[in-house]
């Protein structure tokens, strides 16, 4: 496709992942909006959605003609003294948690996430936080949204991870209508999204001082919420807020447990292993654009945080973060904290942080370059990590093929279970699917068994 491609162009090709990015440009009518499958994706007049543009090209995190991660970390970060094909340029890399116990204990990992939002407040280096906040699903069906907090007091009242989708268009334009200086907290594809609005738009250069990322698997369409209500015997009407990593000294930390406040002040929970869609690496409800993502640990941002999935931190109750820093500036910070005995953080290499995020790392290279030379049609992401001739093992074939299966259909089954109103429909559906991602993936069961006798590695 020799022609920009238009915001259309982007979400027929299964390329676009709802940051808001070009809605945040366009004319007023644009929005974002929720598609039939639960997805934020554009919406505005035809003629915006067809018509594509350099500017906007340049902006879309997916797009074949904008700037990858590792040229904008080249300009973001040019005199880092590491690099890692992992885990990007960085300054130094850390693992462990928060000593001030309040974080860590309202947060799902170790608390470093909203440690460092707090401490940019507290020193009065930003003015305001723009980050996930819990919504009122009764006002437009949103469980959360991006905000802009400028206190300690708000910014913790957004701690939690939230495998929900949101998008940036309308905190955007609160930095670009309010004076100030802003941090923004994202996954790696938002992360570059605003980084390639920095370089477009000189007043969210200035305005946009710091970016936090966060580590990423996928991201997850708002019929998981719908599929979590289900399988806790109630209905989504009736939930008011939800918590997917609730805390708990009986599990470990990498054993989630989703907690569902009720409206009328009851709570229920679930642990994500009883879930028939609760096996992450299984890819129910993933965005189409994750198959094309080869960022794992915001590449581009000042610092990024993921959890340390790896022992003895894994089994630790009370959450543990990995820490990669970036930006100069933050690396005094965190180096603060330490010495203030305000984090408990211990420094580790490159190999260490990619250690934790094995599975993704190898869903985002190996994967992507599987998932890349079987694309047919529509616009062609470019892609850093696309090695023809490395021929995945037949078992990682087979893997990476169920996994986008069960993707696919996962979108579609549990339409059409909502559609009937027989949810059965499609957590039967789930739970054959996942058996059967687990037979391959983890040798479980009798087919399980039979993979491994076959010797498919």
């Amino acid at each position: 496709m020799n022609a920009a491609p238009a915001p259309r162009d982007m979400v027929r090709s299964g390329l676009c992942i709802g940051c808001g990015s070009c809605v945040a440009q366009a004319p007023m009518e644009a929005t974002m909006h929720f598609d039939r499958y639960g997805q934020l994706r554009p919406a505005g007049s035809a003629a915006w959605l067809r018509s594509g543009s350099e500017r906007l090209s340049r902006t879309c995190p997916f797009s074949p003609r904008a700037a990858d991660e590792d040229a904008l970390a080249a300009e973001l970060f040019p005199h880092a003294p590491r690099h890692d094909a992992s885990v990007g340029r960085y300054e130094a890399a850390y693992v462990g948690h928060v000593a001030e116990q309040e974080f860590r204990r309202e947060g799902s990992s170790g608390g470093m996430t909203s440690w460092m939002a707090a401490e940019l407040l507290r020193r009065h280096l930003v003015d305001g936080v723009a980050h996930v906040v819990p919504a009122d699903p009764a006002s437009d069906g949103r469980f959360f949204r991006y905000s802009v907090s400028r206190t300690v007091a708000e910014l913790r009242a957004g701690a939690q991870s939230r495998y929900y989708p949101v998008e940036l268009s309308q905190v955007l334009a609160t930095i670009l209508a309010e004076p100030g200086r802003y941090a923004v907290v994202g996954i790696p594809c938002f992360i570059k999204a605003v980084q390639l609005l920095r370089r477009e738009y000189p007043l969210l250069r200035e305005r946009i001082r710091y970016t936090l990322g966060l580590f990423c698997g996928h991201m997850k369409s708002a019929r998981f919420v719908e599929s979590l209500a289900w399988q806790s015997g109630v209905e989504v009407d009736e939930l008011a807020c939800i918590d997917f990593r609730s805390k708990s000294p009986e599990r470990q930390a990498n054993w989630y447990h989703a907690r569902l406040q009720l409206r009328d002040g009851r709570s229920t929970g679930k642990d994500w292993w009883h879930l028939a869609d609760g096996d992450w690496g299984a890819g129910f409800f993933m965005d189409a654009a994750c198959n094309a993502c080869d960022d794992v640990v915001a590449e581009t941002a000042d610092i990024s945080f993921g959890d340390a999935w790896v022992e003895p931190y894994a089994s630790d109750w009370q959450g543990s973060n990995v820490v990669v820093v970036r930006s100069p500036d933050l690396a005094r910070l965190v180096s603060d904290g330490i010495a203030d005995g305000r984090l408990q953080l211990k420094a580790v290499d490159s190999a260490f942080v990619a250690a934790t995020q094995a599975a993704g790392l190898r869903q985002r290279r190996e994967g992507l370059a599987y998932r890349l030379a079987r694309r047919r049609g529509g616009v062609r992401p470019r892609k850093r990590f696309v090695d023809h001739a490395a021929t995945p093992a037949l078992r990682r074939k087979l893997i990476y093929a169920m996994r986008a299966s069960i993707s696919r259909w996962s979108h579609r089954v549990f339409r059409f279970a909502r559609f009937a109103r027989r949810p059965g429909i499609y957590l039967r559906w789930a739970r054959a699917a996942a058996a059967g991602y687990h037979a391959v993936a983890y040798h479980r069961g009798r087919t399980g068994a039979l993979v491994r006798r076959l010797g498919l590695r």
